[in-house]
């Protein structure tokens, strides 16, 4: 039977946790409070090495609060977040080197162009010249940055400015990705160039990724955690999440109670 939200159980498949493999992301009780609002509350769930997750929920629910808490930039009200064993809150700079994040709208330097900015992150990062050149390379060809390679930033589409967040997240190689809506601003081919990028560093990485496309949930991951209004209400595999009907009725039923239009 479903479940909903606030002040009633969680579906069944959230009350299991995951099992499968040494947790690399791992939510302990993350609750962030502002004043008296509750932007998240009590979410606990973790994601085991190898995986790929879908972290879904409806404009508002807390999604990127969350992501923020489980990368250590933002502070937890209660709760801990953890990356490969690591504490965020007193151990981030152990973990630090092995997490690729990239936020949704994340900050660019408008002036610099894609290999300036991204030279100046390996630097920053303190890699090595030939190690840091190698990976310039690969980035600008995964990410497909090749013809902006040397254009200002703030000459470059919304898609391409995404595209250089995606290539900073990768650029050091991390062990975990955290994706806050990789595919916001591209279209539709950039978007399945993405996809595939996602499906083939899954075979290295761990990956929580956040999007609003449920066609990209079906096609990228084989987990699913759900929060509504800050709470978790789903975590469970992507064929749990659908075994009685489409995706997207799922995600109505356990976000508006199941109601039709």
């Amino acid at each position: 039977m479903v479940t909903f939200a606030e002040n009633q159980p969680v579906s069944k498949a959230a009350s299991q946790p995951t099992t499968t493999g040494r947790p690399m992301i791992e939510a302990r009780g993350l609750s962030k409070f502002y004043g008296q609002f509750a932007a998240v509350r009590d979410v606990s769930f973790s994601v085991p090495v190898g995986q790929v997750c879908a972290f879904l929920g409806p404009n508002g629910a807390g999604k990127s609060t969350t992501m923020k808490m489980l990368t250590g930039y933002l502070a937890p009200t209660e709760g801990s977040a953890f990356l490969a064993g690591h504490c965020m809150e007193t151990d981030r700079l152990a973990a630090a080197p092995l997490l690729g994040y990239l936020p949704e709208n994340g900050p660019l330097y408008l002036e610099m162009t894609p290999e300036s900015m991204l030279r100046f992150a390996g630097q920053t990062r303190g890699m090595v010249a030939s190690l840091l050149q190698s990976r310039l390379e690969y980035v600008a060809n995964r990410c497909s940055l090749t013809s902006v390679w040397r254009k200002p930033i703030s000459k470059l589409s919304k898609g391409y400015r995404q595209r250089v967040g995606m290539a900073q997240a990768l650029l050091h190689d991390p062990q975990v990705l955290i994706l806050d809506e990789p595919t916001s601003g591209l279209d539709p081919n950039q978007t399945h160039d993405v996809r595939e990028l996602i499906l083939s560093l899954a075979k290295t990485k761990t990956i929580l990724l956040s999007t609003h496309i449920l066609t990209e949930v079906t096609a990228v991951c084989s987990h699913v955690v759900l929060i509504n209004e800050g709470r978790l209400v789903f975590n469970g595999s992507l064929s749990e999440m659908v075994a009685n009907a489409e995706m997207e009725t799922r995600f109505r039923q356990l976000t508006v109670g199941g109601r039709t239009p």
